[in-house]
């Protein structure tokens, strides 16, 4: 089994943390563009880069085809050159394997692989058509799959385990089929015409497998036993149920593999779908929430199933995935203005592992300003972030933004040490209101944020029985008792930052106007602050 692991997830309280070395981590991350890290040169820029936006972990794509040009024969130069430079950088490694598939397609499986369609068997439509998608059936790719994975997994041990740069792995990317909600080659169809598994139906049955699937199973006929169309009928909705039980049990081959090597955590991760979508018009069987339970007994190797939310109804998402004790952890999102106020919002109303804006090396000026200032801010809160969150004592607020770029009307409000806090949202200045679109992938960088939308936060930390500590940008705070006697009012407010040991570093006590004589906080727009705010009841 190898040495000692030195990253490891553990539950403590109601909340699940990532430890290394022993000590709570939290992931101020980003993801790397698909390409970067298959040229050094390009990767060395991209790392130097995110060291100075306070990064401390970067999901890093892992590609099997430049790791196994040839069966049998591994090559891990750009792996180790990867985690070199990491360690030059003071960040932490998070594995993207780009294995069978990425984004449903097997682009990056290796020329042996793609050109070798006999032993490597392609999905078929209902058709007949093949496409460039690896089968979910076929036992040669996952058996090769897995022991490329085991391989690498074996190497990092034996380069990295008692430095542990690397500190989870991510099995595959965006799985999902499509064009059509399931596999129809030779071997699926076998399966598919064969008896659903006895394990699934008796937590079908308990009632274990979720509402949804529950509901798919009752529409079908209650039936406790049969093929899949006989359980499950032969709707869209149905057939995703077996393309989720055939990806998670693929996966969970090649993620078990890989742990007996190397006992990361391991994750896999989703891309989400419009409201009203079916699964023949997305990718079918992705380890999305209402199928969730059905890849947890598939892939029980897995230690948790991860969004990668680019659409704007990012607090919608997060809470979603929350379901059956699935900690949060945001492994790839949209790099849109709204990026780092998403982040914040993720850790405090979430308790969020870690998070990841997409091809964070690329991002315009503008964005990169504002995750180096919340980066830089959040960085020295890190422990006492964690501590809080550990404790229950962390609460996250932010503007309510729908599908369509839609914001709720008024503030939002949460109650944390008896009092309730009310956040109202700046708008960007001159911007009017938000123009809603019918798909939210419109602007010159899709997936962002129109320019109207707010882009702030705010995450609130008891410290004391009056004491609390505001991290936000854009929000004007007021405060009320929880049992609604008296008024609370503010004793002092002080503006600073924790450095990077955590000593908090005041400056201004604020009064008067900049409290708007005693009546609220307001943490301004454009760049995240810090102040520290003694509260008093009359």
């Amino acid at each position: 089994m190898g040495p000692e692991v030195h990253s490891q997830l553990r539950q403590v309280g109601d909340v699940t943390q990532l430890f290394v070395h022993g000590e709570p981590f939290l992931g101020l991350g980003g993801e790397l563009g698909n390409s970067t890290a298959s040229d050094l040169k390009s990767l060395e820029v991209a790392m130097v880069k995110c060291r100075q936006m306070y990064l401390n972990m970067i999901m890093l794509p892992v590609y099997w085809d430049l790791i196994e040009p040839v069966e049998g024969e591994f090559d891990f130069t750009l792996v180790r050159g990867a985690i070199d430079l990491a360690r030059e950088n003071d960040i932490k490694l998070v594995y993207l394997w780009f294995g069978t598939w990425k984004n449903s397609m097997s682009c990056y499986a290796p020329s042996w692989v793609k050109r070798d369609t006999q032993r490597f068997s392609r999905v078929r439509q209902s058709s007949g058509e093949m496409e460039e998608i690896i089968s979910p059936a076929c036992e040669e790719a996952n058996k090769a799959d897995a022991c490329a994975f085991a391989q690498l997994m074996r190497w990092t041990r034996d380069y990295d385990a008692q430095q542990c740069t690397v500190i989870m792995a991510q099995v595959e990317n965006e799985i999902g089929m499509i064009p059509e909600p399931r596999d129809y080659s030779k071997q699926s169809l076998a399966v598919y015409e064969s008896e659903v598994p006895a394990q699934l139906l008796e937590l079908l049955t308990d009632g274990q497998l979720g509402p949804e699937v529950t509901e798919i199973w009752q529409q079908a006929g209650v039936k406790e036993s049969g093929t899949w169309a006989q359980v499950f009928g032969s709707q869209p909705e149905g057939d995703e149920v077996f393309s989720a039980w055939q990806f998670a049990n693929y996966v969970e081959k090649v993620a078990a593999a890989g742990k007996i090597e190397y006992g990361l955590p391991m994750f896999t991760n989703a891309a989400l779908v419009r409201p009203g979508y079916r699964p023949h018009q997305r990718p079918s069987g992705a380890p999305l929430p209402h199928i969730m339970e059905v890849w947890l007994a598939g892939a029980p190797s897995l230690d948790m199933i991860c969004p990668d939310i680019y659409f704007p109804n990012f607090m919608e998402w997060c809470e979603k995935y929350e379901r059956n004790n699935n900690p949060l952890f945001i492994p790839e999102m949209a790099p849109s203005m709204r990026a780092s106020g998403n982040v914040v919002y993720a850790i405090g109303a979430h308790s969020a592992i870690g998070v990841g804006p997409f091809s964070i090396e690329n991002v315009t000026e503008e964005k990169a300003e504002l995750l180096t200032s919340c980066y830089g801010t959040l960085a020295g809160m890190s422990p006492m972030i964690l501590k809080a969150q550990q404790e229950g004592k962390i609460l996250g607020l932010s503007p309510q933004v729908g599908f369509n770029w839609e914001v709720a009307d008024g503030p939002e409000r949460g109650e944390l040490g008896d009092v309730v806090f009310e956040a109202s949202f700046d708008r960007p200045p001159g911007e009017g209101e938000v123009e809603v679109t019918s798909l939210p992938t419109f602007g010159p960088g899709r997936w962002e944020a129109p320019p109207a939308a707010p882009r702030g936060a705010a995450m609130i930390i008891q410290l004391g029985p009056e004491e609390f500590v505001i991290v936000g940008m854009g929000v004007v705070m007021t405060f009320a008792p929880a049992n609604s006697e008296g008024r609370i009012g503010l004793d002092s407010v002080q503006e600073g930052f924790f450095d990077t040991e955590g000593k908090w570093i005041g400056g201004r006590y604020l009064n008067g106007d900049e409290t708007h004589q005693g009546r609220h906080v307001h943490l301004f727009d454009g760049k995240w602050t810090v102040q520290r705010v003694k509260l008093y009841r009359y």
